[in-house]
């Protein structure tokens, strides 16, 4: 209930999002045998809320969510940075997840920065992923696993416009619309951690979560729960100011933030010090 709650409250313009999450979430923790982990993949473009669903998912199972114990973030940059030590990488991803479900089953691995890590990395835990009961005398089949990308946001973007231009709102696009054209694009993105992957292959991961790219009126609602979270009273021409600060793409219809929500804090210091 309150991941949903949270959901409602504090993500804008992400239908698809919403209801996909709660849904995998809630079916995954009420399963007492479920065959394999859950795994989430979070695509689209910087600031349209993929860390933010991830860090609610952990609060909704965790009290400390993020900062528990038990839910682990590996950013590709920071933790996997040089492509010459990636088998060094492969053993210590493996024996890190092994060593912490084995003291808590119901373990969270977030991987942000999909997009950056090296091709053939994240196959290293497929065996994790797959359908077996024990793996050396370790289930993993209670954990989660989350992956962030910007990998396949062109391709969401796509299908938006389409809709867009066709006169229909963005509420009428299902999963259904983008979710494979999702998957076989990020699997032949050859700038993806996802490249050629097993675990796309295998079809390991449960859902491609598409995060559509923010529309103005987004970005304004954004913008108005930040100030509130100051604890100032919203002002209509700050929000107004701040979306129009903003940039917007395509070139001739300016409908999406390129930025999404991203840079609505940093922005929100120059009217609040």
């Amino acid at each position: 209930a309150a991941l949903q709650e949270n959901l409602d409250k504090k993500l804008f313009g992400q239908h698809l999002v919403s209801k996909v999450v709660v849904k995998a979430v809630r079916g995954f923790l009420n399963n007492t045998n479920a065959k394999k982990p859950l795994a989430l993949s979070l695509h689209g473009w910087t600031g349209t809320g993929k860390n933010f669903v991830s860090k609610i998912v952990a609060e909704s199972i965790y009290k400390r969510g993020l900062q528990s114990k038990y839910v682990h973030q590996f950013v590709a940059t920071l933790h996997f940075p040089h492509a010459h030590s990636i088998n060094l990488y492969k053993d210590q991803l493996q024996l890190w997840i092994r060593g912490n479900v084995s003291i808590c089953p119901r373990s969270i691995f977030i991987f942000d920065e999909m997009d950056k890590m090296h091709a053939g990395l994240i196959d290293s835990i497929k065996p994790f992923l797959d359908y077996y009961e024990l793996l050396d005398g370790v289930s993993y089949r209670q954990a989660i696993f989350i992956f962030l990308s910007n990998a396949g946001a062109e391709k969401i973007t796509e299908v938006a416009l389409d809709f867009w231009r066709n006169g229909r709102t963005r509420e009428d696009i299902q999963l259904t619309d983008i979710q494979n054209a999702l998957s076989v694009s990020v699997f032949n993105n050859k700038n993806s951690g996802f490249w050629h992957s097993t675990l796309i292959d295998r079809n390991l991961i449960d859902y491609f979560i598409p995060f559509l790219p923010l529309e103005y009126k987004h970005v304004k609602m954004c913008v108005r729960v930040e100030i509130e979270s100051r604890g100032y009273t919203v002002d209509e021409d700050i929000v107004g100011r701040i979306a129009d600060e903003m940039t917007y793409f395509p070139r001739e219809e300016r409908i999406y933030s390129d930025k999404g929500c991203k840079t609505v804090d940093a922005k929100l210091d120059y009217y609040y010090d």
